[in-house]
């Protein structure tokens, strides 16, 4: 039976979901332009005034906001309400420049761990789990938005973060945890680690898993599964619209739902930044309704992915987007051909290998290469050369098939590959080095 944690919201007419999103953007519009100079002067710029936004049908004519805007109005340029208000700032790990800031206030907190509470309880869970979020904690917004929604379920929480494997899986078998969150790469990581220790999927107590943070492929979905027991729920969000749980997945697996009276989603095309309709792919861009301490109207995300409002069997009405093929800013142009590490993972997972790789491009000659070390699982494991060399040719010939362009495949041996217990680091680009 398909749980709610919030029915009637999460459940209600497409009607009351546009009236919702009405009033809370008149509101959070007018809010913005008096208190935030910044996006004021961009809305000027453009010549839009809070009069001009009379329902989302208006929601075109406001500008956009994206990272550099961020980084621009660093560190308080985006605060919405005086200081004393703000009770925590997140941040991200940003790679490059100023890290982003996020600011909270006690409603803004309360409304984001309700967010995740609906995503704990799309994923069955009620006050009689024990959920254990192995996610870190901290600066980033893994850990405390998933404690905070376990909390609001009633589910005995368990803050173990990220590390320390042995002990998350003693923590799993003793306490005999239910749900698991943590990013997909770790989530692989500990089924891997369980499996060294005898631990088959029947002798594992969890049933399910929150995962996300970092972009994974179906079949790496169903590898986890297989591995855990478990049935592996996505779970999107940002740092700068508050973290997790600005989307989820149900028990249909297929899309995750937007909490839509909380944020509203469009799809634009990262180049001309026209404004998509649902079933195209584009660039993912969100307006959070009713943050108070930072109220990002018309953020980019850079995350490429399709929305769709076709009826889902878990009974909720919410938009759905599509997982995410990747990012707009994380997509490798080689030789002029758009690559997602994603496609990668697809073709390895499929061809029996674990997700565990590295991709490496560079610039020789001024022609793009691309290589991709990958870990052979113990079994798969030779010392013998002709059998290595003709499983990279079988790997390299499936790449080309996926990718359209050459990739240059290593074998290695098992566990040479360094593990995460945060974000996997997939990519390395030695052509901005």
């Amino acid at each position: 039976m398909e749980r709610y944690y919030q029915e009637d919201i999460e459940c209600a007419s497409r009607e009351t979901i546009v009236s919702i999103q009405n009033e809370k953007l008149v509101k959070q519009v007018q809010h913005v332009w008096d208190n935030v100079p910044y996006y004021r002067k961009k809305m000027e710029e453009k010549g839009v005034t809070p009069a001009d936004i009379k329902s989302i049908d208006d929601l075109h004519k406001l500008p956009f906001l994206s990272k550099y805007d961020l980084r621009e109005a660093y560190p308080y340029g985006l605060v919405g309400v005086p200081l004393k208000d703000c009770v925590r700032i997140q941040s991200t790990s940003g790679t490059t420049g100023k890290r982003v800031v996020a600011f909270y206030t006690q409603h803004d907190i309360d409304l984001w761990e309700e967010c995740c509470a609906r995503a704990i309880t799309a994923a069955g869970g009620t006050d009689e789990d024990v959920c254990q979020v192995s996610y870190g904690y901290g600066l980033f917004t893994g850990g405390p938005g998933l404690n905070g929604g376990s909390h609001k379920v009633g589910c005995l929480t368990v803050p173990t973060s990220s590390g320390n494997t042995d002990r998350q899986i003693m923590f799993i078998m003793d306490l005999q945890a239910t749900i698991l969150c943590c990013t997909p790469s770790y989530a692989a990581y500990l089924g891997e680690r369980m499996k060294e220790m005898g631990y088959g999927p029947d002798d594992i107590p969890l049933k399910a898993g929150i995962f996300g943070a970092e972009a994974w492929s179906e079949e790496m979905r169903h590898d986890i599964e297989k591995t855990l027991g478990i049935k592996a729920y996505d779970i999107y969000g940002l740092t700068e619209l508050s973290g997790p749980g600005v989307s989820f997945e149900c028990s249909a697996q297929n899309g995750m739902h937007v909490n839509e009276d909380h944020f509203i989603a469009e799809i634009v095309d990262p180049d001309t930044l026209e404004v998509l309709p649902d079933g195209c792919e584009g660039e993912l861009v969100f307006t959070s309704l009713d943050k108070e301490a930072f109220p990002l109207l018309r953020y980019r995300t850079r995350d490429i992915c399709s929305l769709t409002r076709e009826k889902c069997s878990c009974g909720r009405t919410h938009v759905r987007m599509a997982k995410p093929k990747g990012r707009s800013d994380d997509m490798l142009i080689i030789r002029g051909v758009n690559v997602f590490p994603s496609q990668i993972e697809t073709v390895l997972i499929n061809q029996g290998y674990a997700a565990n790789y590295l991709i490496v491009v560079d610039r020789v000659n001024n022609t793009d290469t691309l290589d991709v070390q990958v870990e052979m699982t113990p079994e798969m494991f030779t010392d013998n050369v002709g059998e290595i060399s003709q499983k990279q040719k079988n790997l390299e010939e499936a790449l080309k098939s996926m990718l359209g362009i050459k990739a240059k495949v290593s074998l290695v041996a098992p566990k040479t590959i360094t593990r995460s217990e945060g974000k996997a680091v997939r990519v390395i680009d030695k052509r901005k080095i």
